[in-house]
Parts: C-alpha cells; sequence; structure tokens
C-alpha cells in the first residue's frame, strides 16, 4: 500500500472566506471560524481551510444554518471556482482509483441536509425523497459531490464514486440541526429503497430504541452503515470541556465509525473526543460544489470524512460485488494506512488482494479508551535523518577501506606513483 503524503498542520486564525492552496504545495489545513453577514447563512464556528502564501479564495460550506435566527436564509451561490485537485482526493489517489472503478451500479443513501437533484456534477443521478430535495444549508450536496459527483466541467475534482447514484434523504430540520425521528425514518426507508451503502452524515448525542432497531434491520438487508463518530464541536475551544462519549448511530454494532483528519493525519484541534473510531479521512480544506450555481466551496469536519468513507464503500462494493457488507468493512479497516485511527485509502479498498482471514464479528467490543490519530510528520523526519546518518556512516567505512586498500598497493609499488615502473625496470 502507498504511504500517503505527510504535511504539518497550522495554526488556527479568523477569516471571511477560506484560502485554498492546491497540490503538492498545500502546507497546511486550518480550523476557522468564518464570519457572515447577518442576512446570510451563519454556520457553525468550525470551518477548515488550507494555507498558503498564494491561493484562491472559496467561500465556506457550512454544517448548520443559526438556529437562532427568525428567518431561515439558505446558503448563497459561491461565485468561484476551484481549479486544481485538492490535497484530499491526492490522499485518497482517486485519479488512479477511477481507472479500477467508478462505483457504477452501487447506490448510496446519504442522511444529511438533502441534495439538490440538479447539482452541478450530480445531475440525474439523485433521488430525493420527500423533502429532501431542498437542501437549505448546502452540506448535503456538497457531501453527495465527495461520494459522486463528477466535478463537472473539472473532473479531477470528482468523488470518490462518480458513477455511483444518491438516494438522499433528510435527517435534519431544514436549518441542519440533526433529528432522532428523522434519522430513523431515513435509515428505513434506505432499507425499503435497497441501498447498498448508507451515509449517516449526523451524530445523535443519545441512543435511541427505534433507530437501533432501524440499524440492526439495514444490516440485517445486507447494507454497509457508515456513521459520523461525532457531531461538529459547538464552538471553538469548548471541545475540551466535553467529556469521551459515544454518539449514534455510530455507536451501533456493525457500524463502520469515521472521523476527520487533517492532511499530517492528526485530528483537528477542539475535535469532540469519542470512543471506537475505525477510520479516519480527510476532513479540511476539502473542495466541492453546493446547491445553488456551479461555484464551489470550501468545508471539512467529521461528515466529510463520513462521505469519503462512503464512497469508498460504494467503490468496494462495485469491484466486488459478492461481499458482503462485513466483508466490505472489513476491506476498508485492513487496507487503511496504520496508525492509531487507521487512515483511509480508497485505492488500496479497492484493489488489494486480502487473505482468507475471517471478518471481526458483529457486535465486537470497542477500544476502551479514546483514541486519537497520530501526527506522523515528526517521525517522517527522524526517519529521514536516521537514513542521512546511516548513510553517512556508510560512506565513512568505505572510505576507510579505500584508505586501507591504496596504502597496501603503495607498498607494493615501492611508494612510487601508479602507472612508474618498479625499480628494476627501465
Amino acid at each position: 500500500m502507498r504511504p500517503p503524503e505527510r504535511r504539518a498542520t497550522g495554526r488556527p486564525r479568523t477569516a471571511r472566506t477560506a484560502r485554498l492552496l492546491y497540490g503538492a504545495s498545500l502546507a497546511a489545513a486550518l480550523v476557522v471560524p468564518l464570519a457572515f453577514a447577518p442576512a446570510q447563512a451563519a454556520p457553525v464556528p468550525r470551518t477548515p481551510a488550507a494555507d498558503g502564501a498564494k491561493g484562491q479564495e472559496l467561500p465556506g460550506m457550512p454544517t448548520a444554518l443559526d438556529p437562532r435566527a427568525e428567518a431561515v436564509a439558505c446558503t448563497p451561490a459561491s461565485k468561484e471556482q476551484a481549479k486544481k485537485q485538492d490535497w484530499s482526493r491526492q490522499r485518497l489517489d482517486l485519479d488512479r482509483l477511477h481507472r479500477h472503478t467508478t462505483g457504477s451500479g452501487v447506490t448510496v443513501a446519504l442522511i444529511s441536509t438533502g441534495v439538490d437533484p440538479g447539482a452541478e456534477g450530480l445531475d440525474g443521478r439523485v433521488t430525493a425523497q420527500g423533502q429532501a430535495a431542498d437542501d437549505c444549508v448546502g452540506q448535503g450536496t456538497f457531501l453527495a459531490g465527495l461520494i459522486a459527483g463528477t466535478g463537472g466541467p473539472t473532473p479531477r475534482l470528482a468523488g470518490v464514486a462518480p458513477g455511483a447514484k444518491i438516494l438522499a434523504l433528510r435527517g435534519t430540520d431544514r436549518r441542519g440541526q440533526p433529528d432522532p425521528a428523522l434519522v430513523t425514518a431515513a435509515v428505513r426507508a434506505a432499507t425499503t429503497a435497497e441501498a447498498d451503502v448508507i451515509a449517516v452524515a449526523v451524530a445523535l448525542p443519545r441512543k435511541d430504541r427505534a433507530l437501533t432497531r432501524a440499524v440492526a434491520e439495514v444490516r440485517k438487508a445486507g447494507a454497509v452503515v457508515v456513521a459520523a463518530a461525532t457531531p461538529e464541536p459547538p464552538s471553538r475551544g469548548s471541545a475540551e470541556e466535553i467529556p469521551s462519549r459515544t454518539y449514534w448511530p455510530a455507536g451501533e454494532p456493525g457500524v463502520l465509525t469515521v472521523a476527520d483528519m487533517l492532511p499530517a493525519g492528526a485530528r483537528p484541534d477542539g475535535a469532540l473526543p469519542t470512543e471506537g473510531i475505525d477510520l479516519a479521512a480527510p476532513g479540511a480544506g476539502v473542495v466541492s460544489g453546493g446547491p445553488r450555481g456551479k461555484g464551489h466551496y470550501l468545508g471539512g469536519g467529521v461528515a466529510v470524512a463520513t462521505a469519503y468513507a462512503a464512497g469508498a464503500a460504494a467503490a468496494v462494493r462495485a469491484t466486488h460485488p459478492e461481499a458482503s457488507a462485513d466483508a466490505v468493512v472489513r476491506r476498508l479497516t485492513a487496507t487503511a494506512y496504520p496508525a492509531d485511527i487507521p487512515q483511509l485509502d480508497a485505492y488500496a479498498a479497492v484493489t488489494t488482494v486480502l487473505g482468507d482471514a475471517a471478518p471481526p464479528a458483529a457486535g465486537a467490543e470497542r477500544a476502551a479508551d479514546p483514541v486519537a490519530v497520530r501526527d506522523t510528520s515528526d517521525t517522517d523526519r527522524a526517519t529521514g535523518r536516521a537514513v542521512l546518518f546511516v548513510l553517512l556512516g556508510s560512506a565513512g567505512v568505505l572510505s576507510l577501506l579505500w584508505a586501507g586498500f591504496a596504502l597496501t598497493r603503495a607498498r607494493a609499488r615501492g611508494w612510487r606513483p601508479a602507472g612508474a615502473g618498479t625499480p628494476d625496470q627501465g
């Protein structure tokens, strides 16, 4: 499996828009709150961005609208278009992945804020039930682009499975606030529709009996359930005061639980602590489209990571249609890049030949203590220094050996220069 690139994280800053520096020059991913005008959508105060001396301004995609506002003001259309591929798609190796599969024939049920069926890059492949076609927040459409978007005029901004279909289901109210009854109804609707993968992009703080039954039923039906490990933090800094806990439906047996990570592999500062995370996936400085206009937004968070993992599950199901839901989950976790929390490798999940080891039993006991993704950037630098020391040491040994050889040869020639005759010649 090809190791992902390592990059260092940056420091928080505040800005009206999020700045993105594309490609290999991306140096950091920051967590910043966005300040919108009162008449515009008010995002929760955690929107990631990528830093750099040069870049392109993209508006941030909120995860929810202000619940205190008297009137609902939907997220405005973006007037900016990204022109290059962001770091997250490079990390998941999507260009190579799409040579093997596009997820064709697979349906992903997305439980979020809704999805605009006519959004750029999704036209003709979205079915929206009930009010799910009205995505006022915009996050659901943003996530759908990461799962199954074609990228429109920018193919390198395609999602993980651009040939898959999306079943849009509402798990929140119009402002993006999660509702247990809506999430339960959405899971049941996905079961009825025989969705292959179910992405639950919201996380609930309390266990709900009806939701537990709905998840058990959809797993029995053979669907892969991917869920956000935590909600988004309520505000910067407050997450440190929140004790570690399990969120739902991520805590249900057999559910693939996903958390967000920065380019260096670490979880963002202020991320909510939780237990039993199965995978980490890119969740900062990610580019996708929205429900209004043809422009792009910059977003991040646990829901973004969940969408990427769900897209990878769709790619695996398309490539290995005979695999059970548990086998798909095993493939995603077994091929992940090793870390404190394994890091999603979509290309390896599709192409790796696995052994015959039995998958873990459904409902296996989760980790007892909270875990965190390791930032391996310092390790990489230490490894580089170790290699340099080995090379320098080897060069020193070779120099000593050569000096000894040359000394022996010089004695044999009576200390005459090489090529000169011996004392008995000439």
